[in-house]
């Protein structure tokens, strides 16, 4: 049988070879990536032109898995992405304050990357991965996927500024990662963002970049998120038997799907065009101030 993601990459390949799915909107996504050097080329002139090379990497390879997973969300395999989806969507409204707390970047990159589907458990992200693989696509395209597939939002702590890059230190590793945050917001020392991070795309960067708009929380402190972190992997691994949970799981793709949805919109406090400020612990429901004016929590 294999997984949903066999299944939708055999389907594809079957496809492709009988001409039922265009291949110019793949191609089209070839060239917008190789113009953009995705392919390792061109970034002195993306410098030049005042783009973070390392963020352009990774928009252009959004453009392209959008084209994959319009054409994956619409087939029957995939039909359980599609609803969860669409419910996602209806109840949090993902454009942006002052609409919704949750940003369309956020919110891609969740829906892409850690919505889960079918009895496997695929991603989008996941997916695609599968249908490059079994269809023989270039090797390029799985460098662009694996590592937005990889990655998670995370809770980080503003440790300074090494020139115009910011240092976060991820609360979970430890690890202090030199940043360029892609909205401009350089924050100050002492914050605790939740945000997700990609790595450099090739030898030649030496930075991350922060790739969703910044949530700063207000009232957030290491030590806190570190103690509700551990409060949730317990109820995690009590709720899956025997199966034990951890930190990368609950970041990534939360005890529910729509838990991290959820937090930021009873955490919404205020924004400004570069950040958006949330404050309260998840399991602290009387600490997030949208649940205390009375809104029901999301299902």
């Amino acid at each position: 049988m294999g997984s949903v993601a066999d299944k939708i990459a055999r389907k594809v390949a079957t496809q492709i070879r009988s001409n039922v799915i265009d291949l110019s909107a793949f191609r089209a996504g070839r060239e917008l990536a190789a113009e953009a050097g995705l392919d390792g080329s061109r970034f002195e002139d993306l410098v030049e032109q005042g783009y973070d090379p390392a963020f352009a990497f990774y928009a252009q390879g959004l453009t392209l898995v959008s084209m994959f997973a319009e054409a994956i969300s619409a087939m029957p395999e995939a039909k359980g992405y599609a609803k969860a989806m669409a419910k996602a969507e209806d109840e949090y409204i993902p454009e942006g304050p002052p609409i919704s707390p949750l940003t369309a970047s956020y919110f891609n990159m969740w829906a892409f990357f850690d919505l889960q589907f079918g009895a496997s458990r695929e991603t989008m992200g996941t997916c695609i991965l599968r249908v490059a693989e079994t269809t023989g696509m270039p090797g390029w395209i799985a460098g662009i996927v694996r590592p937005m597939q990889d990655s998670r939002m995370g809770f980080y702590v503003h440790m300074g500024m090494d020139g115009p890059l910011v240092l976060l230190k991820d609360i979970v590793t430890g690890r202090v990662l030199r940043c360029h945050s892609a909205t401009g917001y350089l924050g100050e020392a002492g914050q605790l963002w939740y945000t997700r991070l990609l790595p450099p795309p090739v030898p030649d960067i030496g930075h991350h970049v922060v790739v969703t708009t910044p949530y700063v929380v207000l009232d957030g402190t290491e030590q806190r998120f570190l103690d509700y972190i551990g409060r949730e992997v317990v109820r995690m691994t009590a709720a899956g038997g025997r199966k034990a949970a951890d930190a990368e799981t609950l970041l990534k793709f939360g005890p529910t799907a729509n838990h991290w949805n959820e937090y930021i919109f009873l955490a919404y406090v205020n924004h400004q065009p570069d950040a958006i400020f949330l404050a309260g612990v998840p399991d602290i429901r009387e600490s997030l101030p949208q649940a205390q004016r009375g809104r029901p929590p999301h299902r």
